[in-house]
């Protein structure tokens, strides 16, 4: 039972990797629309492509006798609020192996939506649809979900039926490393906004923000970049900040309840009634740690959540970006982000999803930044060396970010001159 904060702590500790151990995970959220009349398709053709898909040896992952995602090997296929699907990926080691395992998701991927007549689109943001025209699910969690987020956070229904995103998962090796790792990923979340900004269309018409998902997480309950993910934050820190955070919801004999009235700090305690006062095992503290929606967050692996999706030629881009700088040239990198001030980060956080590269950031824009840190992360791919069949190391999966920076111009301001 999880009833004393060292038992939170443990949890943290028991995700310690040796370095060569160190693995790399993907998740990409995409929005499927029916052809036959352009909009977002609702949960019976849902059915039919997750039938189709078991052809290729995912098998179904039911609650209630409902399908609700697929699963093979370690990946899974899970189903958003408003039928946008994710590729949970494997735990792979390096960027060739994640690269080629999105892409035979897409060749199967494709077999069956273009069997269904279904568009896969890659946005951070619907660029088509109303809040009020995407259908939804039987997951039992998005009823709670639905009727609780608005309260904390006004866009949290935009966030959960219309966006996007692409996920990085990452190992430490200590409680240092991790500090490290922590650090970086949230002072450089207003350069990753800018550079892979592709949400610049809300229904049909210029949003006036180049990542418009951005705008949308920055106004979600239980979401944004807190202050505190700025200092050198340990376990033990990060356990009181998930203490004292509210719980979302809690599943109790497969039945959703709404944790509106609690702290997980009460769960701790045995103060919650509906549940008999017990008290949490490792699975409620696992679902309390995913419902926290802040741009990067903590679990037995670092979670890196503050890219828009994008298309399939940059969704290698992203992991390969991240490793080169977190796995392979993290103190260089660590030495840079550590000048720069808590406040001025946060104000570029702010002003990003709008601005994009002309953000400003401790006297520099953020294309100065994105372009010096592309740098350091090339240099650590170059470090790891670690080649495909043709010879060539990660370091290629840049190339479409360097593009990016070159050219000056992003997804989103693609979409706008389209």
């Amino acid at each position: 039972m999880i009833n004393i904060k060292e038992k939170i702590i443990n949890y943290f500790n028991s995700g310690l990797k040796d370095t060569k151990d160190f693995k790399i995970g993907v998740e990409h959220e995409k929005f499927l629309f029916d052809n036959q009349n352009n909009k977002r398709i609702d949960y019976i053709k849902i059915k039919e492509m997750f039938s189709s898909l078991l052809e290729f040896g995912w098998n179904p992952i039911l609650e209630k006798k409902n399908i609700i995602g697929l699963n093979k090997g370690g990946k899974n296929i899970t189903l958003e609020p408003g039928n946008q699907i994710e590729l949970s990926g494997d735990k792979l080691n390096h960027i060739h192996e994640a690269c080629a395992e999105s892409y035979d998701y897409l060749f199967e991927l494709k077999q069956v939506t273009k069997k269904l007549n279904i568009s896969i689109v890659s946005a951070g943001f619907d660029p088509i649809s109303k809040l009020n025209e995407i259908p939804n699910n039987p997951k039992q969690r998005y009823k709670i979900m639905t009727k609780d987020m608005p309260l904390g956070g006004k866009l949290s229904l935009d966030m959960m039926y219309r966006t996007c995103g692409t996920q990085v998962n990452i190992d430490y090796s200590s409680e240092k490393d991790f500090q490290k790792k922590f650090k970086i990923i949230n002072s450089i979340v207003p350069i990753s906004i800018a550079l892979f900004a592709n949400s610049s269309i809300v229904e049909k018409k210029e949003s006036g923000y180049l990542s418009y998902r951005s705008k949308v997480w920055q106004n979600t309950s239980r979401g944004g970049l807190p202050k505190i993910f700025l200092d050198n934050l340990d376990f033990e820190k990060y356990a009181d900040f998930i203490i004292n955070f509210p719980i979302l919801f809690i599943n109790d004999n497969e039945q959703y309840l709404s944790g509106q009235k609690y702290k997980f700090i009460d769960f701790m305690n045995g103060k919650i009634n509906e549940i008999n006062n017990r008290l949490p095992n490792e699975n409620d503290l696992s679902t309390h740690l995913s419902t926290i929606f802040t741009e990067n967050r903590l679990k037995k692996y670092i979670e890196l959540r503050s890219m828009d999706t994008c298309g399939w030629d940059c969704l290698c881009a992203g992991p390969a970006f991240y490793v080169g700088i977190l796995y392979g040239n993290l103190e260089e990198v660590y030495d840079l982000i550590s000048k720069w001030e808590k406040d001025k980060i946060i104000n570029a956080y702010l002003e990003a999803p709008k601005k994009g590269f002309n953000t400003q950031l401790m006297g520099k824009d953020l294309l100065y930044w994105a372009s010096t840190l592309l740098d350091l992360s090339r240099i650590g791919l170059e470090k790891r060396d670690i080649l495909n069949k043709s010879g060539k190391n990660e370091t290629l999966f840049l190339n479409h970010l360097q593009k990016v920076i070159d050219n000056k111009t992003t997804n989103a301001d693609h979409m706008i001159s389209k």
